[in-house]
């Protein structure tokens, strides 16, 4: 276990619930001196069946380009303004599964910690759904730090981190 938090890994699927962690990451990198990276993961539309052969997406290269470059310039945004408080930032968008690049970047870039969001799921919902977070959390070679989505958590410790 890394005894000093250099780097913070904050994965951002640009929610709310992901803007709660965000602001959390960005307090605790201002005291702690630690360098926020901020990852966006796009997931392959064809890969998920989202883009099927059955169903006709016309022009899917322009498409699938116009995806990943409003992704760049939404996680660029976050970058920016995270490092206008003072925090060095970086900024990555991937292409791959989300819970799987998060754990993969987390590892090979050399985190000390992974803070991200929670959308606090529940029941049958998250017997479908899963759980990003919680894939994070099991394989994960560094702590991870989850904000729960319903702000209630996460704004209590976004205020304790600042105190």
């Amino acid at each position: 276990m890394a005894e000093n938090i250099t780097r913070i890994l904050v994965p951002v699927d640009f929610s709310v619930h992901a803007d709660r962690a965000l602001a959390y990451a960005t307090t605790l990198a201002a005291r702690v001196g630690a360098t926020l990276a901020f990852l966006h993961v796009v997931e392959d539309p064809i890969a998920t069946g989202a883009w099927s052969s059955e169903i006709y997406v016309p022009n899917q290269q322009e498409l699938w380009e116009q995806l990943l470059e409003s992704a760049r310039q939404r996680v660029e945004q976050l970058r920016v303004a995270a490092g206008a408080n003072g925090v060095a930032t970086e900024a990555t968008v991937l292409v791959g599964q989300p819970a799987r690049t998060i754990v993969e970047q987390a590892r090979t870039g050399g985190f000390d910690l992974v803070v991200m969001a929670t959308h606090g799921r529940t029941g049958f919902s998250h017997l479908l759904m899963g759980s990003v977070a919680e894939q994070v959390v099991r394989r994960a070679t560094c702590p991870v730090l989850t904000i729960r989505g319903d702000g209630q958590h996460g704004e209590a410790a976004a205020a304790t981190a600042a105190a």
